[in-house]
């Protein structure tokens, strides 16, 4: 288990082809040598629980881990994050060298990534050409919705992982080889906690919270708008339906990053769309 986030490291990670209906299988980005191995839990003296597998061939790394959990350190996560983040710089790179704004679109399970994608791309495809990396634990749906609008893309199906990481992202550029001078949508998997902590070489984090959630998000789970440079609200349309106060959720998410830009949208009706089509072509327009 990833004590970074608490993802199988044994999750099979498959990377599909909507076009071709080409499956390939990814290895899980802190996968060692996973032969027999058991696992076993440890309290460290300030209360923090940490489950971890030893492997019986007693690998080097497997060893390294075994006496940082001992020694009472968290080096590890240290060590799973910078592996990450090596790859992110260098697809930062990549994208920066070929003119490329790619964003990082985060949110819960439901809040309508995946509607405001494609009516995002269906209404700026002949001003942009987008492509999407489609992060889900399982299936091919999304993708299928994004391949209808006639947008290149490529779906990663975590299994049991909770996010998308800068190896996984590096894997799918590979295969959808966009363009120069494009925009990469990365849809990652829904989760307001893992996602925040992986860079995947995105130029902008983009959080997406619908109406119907609560507006105390931003409080109860800080870390992800805090990483955000912009806040989406979507499903505007249901206001008068639900119990959400919209200026609250907006002084709760300036609270806890004052920098963050907010759009009010309705992917449905079109309400508040404009705003956020003219921030992405002017950022377009920068990194071009």
């Amino acid at each position: 288990m990833c004590v970074t986030c608490g993802c199988s490291d044994d999750a099979e990670v498959k990377m599909t082809n909507p076009e071709t209906g080409e499956v390939a299988t990814m290895d899980s980005p802190n996968n060692t040598d996973h032969h027999h191995h058991h696992h076993h839990t440890h309290t460290l003296p300030d209360g923090t629980v940490i489950t971890h597998s030893h492997n019986h061939d007693h690998s080097t790394e497997a060893s390294q881990i075994h006496a940082k959990v001992h020694g009472t350190t968290l080096a590890l996560e240290h060590d799973i994050l910078a592996k990450n983040n090596l790859i992110a710089a260098q697809n930062r790179g990549w994208f920066k060298g070929r003119n490329i704004l790619a964003l990082n679109l985060m949110s819960s399970p439901g809040a309508g990534k995946t509607t405001l994608l494609t009516r995002t791309i269906n209404d700026l495809k002949h001003q942009l050409p987008i492509n999407v990396i489609e992060g889900d634990q399982e299936t091919t749906n999304d993708a299928k919705k994004i391949q209808e609008t006639g947008c290149k893309v490529v779906q990663i199906n975590t299994g049991t992982g909770c996010h998308l990481d800068a190896a996984m992202v590096e894997r799918g550029l590979q295969q959808l080889n966009p363009p120069l001078d494009s925009v990469v949508m990365i849809e990652n998997v829904g989760n307001l906690v893992c996602p925040a902590l992986f860079d995947l070489g995105e130029l902008f984090k983009v959080v997406i919270l619908s109406v119907t959630e609560g507006e105390d998000k931003p409080i109860k789970y800080p870390h992800i708008f805090r990483a955000s440079q912009v806040m989406i609200l979507t499903k505007i349309d249901l206001l008068p339906h639900v119990q959400f106060d919209v200026q609250r959720c907006i002084e709760y998410a300036k609270q806890v990053n004052p920098q963050i830009q907010v759009f009010q949208v309705s992917a449905i009706t079109g309400t508040g769309l404009e705003n956020w089509y003219e921030w992405l072509l002017d950022n377009v327009a920068l990194t071009t």
